[in-house]
């Protein structure tokens, strides 16, 4: 499935992306991939790291996939984007470290936590107006919107206007790197992108044998700007679909989190148990406890996956439960 030691990070560095949990959950994928099928794919870590014949992506965000496009057009002159790159980050005046340090000693001895945040709000707040206030939007523009920002989210108000306020991040050599890797890595994959509701995009698809959907769908009981538009009835829809698909012997494997703050998604939860459950030890640590009991995100697959899993990553979902009560 994969040929590299290295975990490979997509350049959105985006809220929820799978870039550090990558080899958890890698470790149960098949061993043989036809086809990779994202509904999901968010940022985009995941299909980087991943071998196959084909790579199907979709994602509901028009911005997100119009930034995966746009990237992917770039890898044909990497010079020539990161020209235009510096064209804008000097037009604006922003922090640009990949290249060289120019936020001032003064200032980092005054913020000393805070100074890209400090050193970047004029620009950025004049790059998120110029953008808003454009007939036609650039993509780079609110790429880079993306790199400064708050979060490195995308959100935007009932008029459509980016309006998150400026990030203490920088344009940094990790940045740069993620960029050539996406690069090199798209050039060397069949890529399709969609840009559709989740049951929309599985409808474009005559599934093959050794297909392999990975599916990390918003949480329904976490708090973060892309799980507003999830609920209840879409989770429904979700988990029907699973079992249309298993029904039709197609892999999947789908990532959720079933505890989070004294909230149970009792709905995943009882789904879940007629699959194969596997604990995720995720980095998360809950900001008001310093601690991970509140949060468990869990990896269910179909299949029986072609390696030896230790006995205590599967999940005793009764004796949980019991434990978080």
């Amino acid at each position: 499935m994969t040929n590299h030691s290295k975990t490979y990070r997509s350049p959105l560095f985006y809220v929820g992306d799978k870039y550090k949990l990558y080899p958890k959950i890698s470790k149960y994928f098949p061993k043989t991939i036809n086809r990779f099928i994202e509904p999901f794919t968010g940022g985009g870590s995941v299909f980087l790291n991943v071998n196959a014949n084909e790579h199907l992506l979709n994602d509901i965000d028009t911005n997100v996939i119009n930034i995966h496009q746009f990237l992917m057009e770039q890898s044909e002159n990497p010079k020539a984007f990161f020209d235009n790159v510096f064209d804008i980050i000097q037009q604006y005046n922003l922090s640009h470290s990949y290249i060289k340090d120019i936020v001032p000693q003064e200032l980092k001895n005054k913020w000393i936590k805070t100074y890209y945040a400090k050193f970047n709000k004029q620009g950025f707040d004049k790059l998120k107006t110029d953008y808003n206030s454009s007939n036609e939007k650039s993509v780079l523009h609110l790429y880079l919107l993306l790199i400064y920002g708050f979060n490195r989210m995308l959100r935007f108000n009932s008029k459509g206007e980016y309006n998150l306020p400026v990030g203490n991040v920088d344009f940094n050599k990790n940045t740069e790197t993620a960029l050539h890797d996406y690069f090199r890595l798209t050039k060397q994959k069949n890529i399709q992108f969609f840009n559709l509701d989740f049951l929309d995009f599985f409808q474009q698809i005559e599934f093959q044998k050794d297909d392999f959907v990975y599916l990390d769908p918003p949480y329904l009981i976490t708090f973060s700007e892309y799980n507003k538009l999830w609920n209840e009835e879409t989770e429904k829809r979700l988990l029907d679909f699973l079992e249309w698909l298993d029904s039709q012997n197609v892999k999947f494997a789908v990532s959720n989190v079933s505890h989070y703050k004294g909230k149970i998604n009792q709905q995943f939860l009882e789904w879940s148990r007629q699959h194969n459950s596997f604990n995720i030890k995720s980095n998360y640590i809950s900001y008001h406890d310093n601690s991970n009991k509140e949060f468990k995100e869990v990896l269910i697959t179909n299949y029986e996956p072609e390696i030896i899993v230790p006995t205590q990553e599967t999940i005793n979902f009764t004796e949980l439960e019991t434990v978080l009560r």
